[in-house]
């Protein structure tokens, strides 16, 4: 017995010293691998030995504890040391935004165009990928587009890059300076440190250059060349909705017009169209009004008063002549560049029916004189028409079928159009169905309306690696998600992109410096100075003063036959002529006294 328990005893602490060496082996290897950046194996050399040492502890134990719970620690064999797991490593081809490897080069295909192209930024896909660039064909230019966001996001800046490479493409471009902001495309922009090292990333070669620019003004108000047009080449439906009327007034208007057309009565200005309501709601022109189909005065009158209020407002200097000629908007510099026409509107901001409605007009004539051209390697007129939800707002079920006749006809003239505005829900969808392209910048979902206008935008995009619920909330500024008409006519791939940056100043041109171009422009002659030709105000001035001469002359007949007769004793109330019957009545008299004031007002006009 006693040799059997000093045989276990030996058998232990053999056991336990050589799991001490073990110990000591295993601190040396982690020491000299620590470097090497090895896991330490600490963990597997304490494993034996305490094992070993639970060996020892047992073979110490009482005597009369049983010898093979000994034997059983002696021959128990060594757990395997766990080796630790390495820290997981991301694939190298793991992607870094939300498209895998496939729908990126998918992309990449779906812009790759043979056809001169309008470079608008590069790919996002976490990073910003320069190889992968996004493009609109300029040839597709003219089936339309949509630039849309919240204020703030880089509209105005997407805006002036197109047009500053569309011009450079030698396409002719128009459009609205709403603030002010966009007249910098007259002048080289400034570099800076943050500048370039943005358009590094996305793999411009950014330049600075300004484009041809001539500048435009709604009937000299504000700096530019003048642009005016007659009441009558605007029409009773675009003025129907800058004055703000419904549609029997609107109909009613129609009728004047009706009849100022058959009667040779030419509607200039404001003044012109006053006078022919005045003259038809009149006792001299009540038969010629019943052969129209009739006006009610209460409309007549609700007419006149929004006339007034209007031309009160300052807007009596938008009509008139000469006339602009629309093809003006379609010239070229001598250098091959398209001319950038900027309608300046800071100076009748307050009055967005009106511009917006003026724009509308440029379209209808430019539609009307331009000739069938079918498509064409690059458009002859690029349009861009901002803040587009005023020429929305209001208007008559009319007013929206013509809007949407002249999108859809146009491009067979050659001509494109650009709606600019915060949300595509602000243009109706028989609009929205026209237009091919679209570079939508990031959209703000702080009320339930606009989480609304979220959702009916996301639908109207075809399917895509994107969830644009979420991302048209996150793009940063100078950031939007595109999709374009490929040279087929087919839609690309939605893209998130980072845009370009523009190459003439991203500030406004300075005041001065419009003022200089536009007192070189060779336009300003020709519009610079408005002129009041015969029209319907002074036709109507001249009947009127006719009739009452007229009148007179009878009225001097009369008396001399009265003197020529032997006096009587009897005084005979003398009867009055039709003549005198009609300039008696107070309408006759109305009409004499409002004609000689608009009279008054010409002679005395500046």
């Amino acid at each position: 017995m006693s040799n059997e328990h000093e045989d276990a005893v030996a058998a232990a602490k053999a056991a336990l010293a050589k799991a001490e060496a073990d110990l000591a082996a295993a601190q040396a290897a982690e020491s000299a691998k620590t470097a090497e950046g090895t896991e330490p194996a600490t963990e597997a050399a304490d494993a034996p030995a305490a094992e070993a040492k639970g060996s020892a502890d047992a073979a110490n134990a009482p005597e009369s504890a049983d010898a093979s719970g000994a034997d059983e620690a002696v021959a128990k064999p060594e757990a395997p040391a766990e080796a630790k797991p390495e820290e997981a490593k991301p694939a190298e081809d793991a992607p870094a935004g939300p498209l895998n490897a496939e729908q990126v080069e998918t992309i990449r295909a779906g812009y790759a165009f043979e056809q001169q192209a309008l470079e608008l930024g590069a790919l996002v896909n976490g990073d910003v990928l320069s190889e992968v660039p996004v493009r609109i064909p300029i040839s597709m230019t003219n089936r339309h587009g949509l630039v849309a966001g919240a204020t703030g996001t880089g509209k105005t800046k997407t805006l002036q890059v197109m047009l500053e490479q569309l011009s450079a493409a030698g396409v002719p471009v128009f459009a609205a300076d709403i603030k002010g902001d966009l007249s910098g495309v007259a002048t080289p922009g400034a570099s800076n440190e943050k500048l370039l090292e943005r358009t590094q990333k996305i793999g411009q070669d950014w330049q600075p250059q300004s484009a041809p620019t001539e500048f435009y003004s709604l009937g000299g108000r504000g700096q530019g060349v003048p642009i005016r047009a007659t009441v009558t080449s605007f029409g009773p439906l675009m003025l129907s909705k800058v004055l703000g009327l419904n549609a029997t007034q609107e109909s009613v208007l129609g009728l004047v017009f009706h009849y100022a057309d058959q009667a040779g009565l030419p509607l200039v200005n404001l003044e012109d169209l006053r006078s022919v309501l005045l003259f038809l709601t009149s006792d001299e022109g009540k038969p010629e009004l019943e052969s129209i189909g009739g006006v009610s005065k209460q409309s007549a009158g609700v007419i006149l008063r929004e006339l007034t209020t209007f031309a009160a407002e300052g807007a009596d200097v938008f009509f008139g002549e000469p006339e602009i000629d629309t093809n003006e908007f379609l010239r070229l510099a001598p250098d091959g560049r398209g001319i950038v026409s900027m309608l300046e509107l800071p100076g009748v901001a307050q009055q967005p029916a009106l511009f917006s409605t003026f724009l509308m007009w440029l379209l209808a004539d430019l539609f009307a004189s331009l000739p069938e051209v079918g498509d064409l390697d690059k458009p002859k007129l690029v349009f861009f028409f901002d803040e587009a939800h005023l020429l929305f707002n209001g208007a008559s079920k009319e007013f929206v079928s013509q809007i949407v006749q002249t999108v859809r006809l146009i491009r067979s003239k050659g001509v494109g159009i650009f709606f600019v505005t915060q949300t595509p829900k602000d243009v109706p969808n028989d609009v929205l169905a026209q237009l091919g392209s679209r570079v939508q910048h990031q959209l703000r979902a702080h009320t339930p309306d606009d989480a609304k206008s979220l959702r009916a935008t996301v639908r109207t995009y075809p399917e895509s690696g994107y969830d644009l619920e979420e991302t048209l909330t996150q793009l940063a500024t100078g950031e939007a998600i595109v999709t374009v008409m490929n040279e087929k006519g087919a839609p690309t791939p939605v893209a998130w992109v980072r845009m370009r940056a523009p190459q003439g100043s991203m500030d406004p041109t300075p005041a001065a410096d419009i003022e200089k171009s536009v007192k070189a422009s060779p336009l300003l002659a020709k519009y610079g100075t408005a002129v009041d030709p015969e029209s319907a105000h002074e036709i109507l001035a001249k009947r009127m003063n006719a009739s009452a001469e007229a009148a007179k002359k009878e009225a001097e007949q009369a008396e001399a036959e009265k003197r020529a007769k032997k006096p009587s004793t009897t005084t005979r109330r003398k009867e009055k002529s039709v003549v005198d019957e009609v300039l008696g009545s107070g309408a006759a008299k109305t009409v004499v006294r409002e004609v000689t004031r608009g009279l008054f007002g010409m002679l005395f006009k500046k």
